[in-house]
């Protein structure tokens, strides 16, 4: 493992220019063209957080523990859809990402590996615009930002790791087995509401709260909570387990990658 890790940590670093290079192609191809351009990665969260705030608080007639009125409703789905939302964009993403560029395959020079965490940090550029959107409404409605939000960064750091993983391993297979992602996108949808988004985890009873603990999305909506919402530090004990589990996955992902990436010009 630590051998995998240290190769993947050098190709990043040696190739770091590329990286950003295209990182920086990505964000601004997703809204080239478009009149309101990177404006849309406001509007859609916001757009998406009315429709579901209106759909299940004032339709369904949904209540949140503790939370006292609609704001604090909405701000409580709105942190779990940032989470969601990078996970789903992974998983829809990710099965065309080396397909998309199959004219770089052939190019031995060319890093592959690299393609995937583009697609992550590009994913994550948009969830820091949406997670700056639910700070400016927690200083709204709240009247204050709680100092617990300068842990996000060690909150999230581990996560990025695993969707490194998990975009690794969707690229991988969505070039030999192209239904991956009619798959990925019923995932993507399972994933919402199997994930405590429109609801607390502590609400389920067991064993439903055990088996939900194990969804990668629990604990970092949770957490996301407890420090832009409560003003409450990580679970650190958990955040660490956690981080060892995203671990595993990203070079699970890595290795599976570069064991099959030799196939790649094969199948294209």
């Amino acid at each position: 493992m630590g051998t995998a890790s240290g190769s993947l940590t050098r190709r990043i670093w040696i190739r770091r220019h590329v990286f950003w290079e295209l990182t920086k192609r990505d964000v601004a191809g997703r809204y080239s063209g478009s009149f309101l351009g990177l404006l849309w990665s406001f509007f859609n969260p916001l757009l998406m957080l009315a429709v579901y705030t209106l759909s299940f608080r004032v339709f369904l007639g949904m209540r949140w523990p503790n939370a006292t009125s609609g704001a604090d409703f909405s701000l409580m789905i709105f942190c779990g859809m940032i989470v969601h939302s990078m996970m789903a964009e992974c998983l829809t993403r990710g099965p065309g990402v080396i397909v998309s560029q199959s004219n770089l395959v052939k190019r031995v020079v060319f890093p592959l590996s690299i393609l995937p965490c583009v697609m992550v940090a590009s994913t994550l550029f948009n969830a820091l615009l949406t997670l700056l959107v639910l700070l400016i409404f927690v200083l709204v409605t709240q009247h204050g930002i709680h100092p617990t939000v300068l842990y996000l960064p060690l909150l999230y750091a581990p996560y990025v790791l695993l969707l490194c993983g998990v975009g690794w391993l969707m690229a991988s297979l969505g070039v030999f087995v192209r239904d991956v992602s009619q798959v990925a996108g019923v995932l993507t949808s399972l994933l919402m509401f199997l994930s405590p988004v429109f609801y607390p985890a502590s609400n389920l009873h067991e064993p439903y709260r055990g088996w939900i603990a194990l969804n990668p999305l629990t604990l970092m909506i949770e957490q996301t909570r407890q420090l832009v919402l409560f003003g409450r530090p990580p679970d650190w004990h958990a955040l660490a387990v956690y981080s060892l589990v995203a671990m595993a996955v990203m070079l699970f992902g890595y290795i599976w990658f570069q064991r099959t990436r030799d196939g790649f010009a094969d199948v294209l």
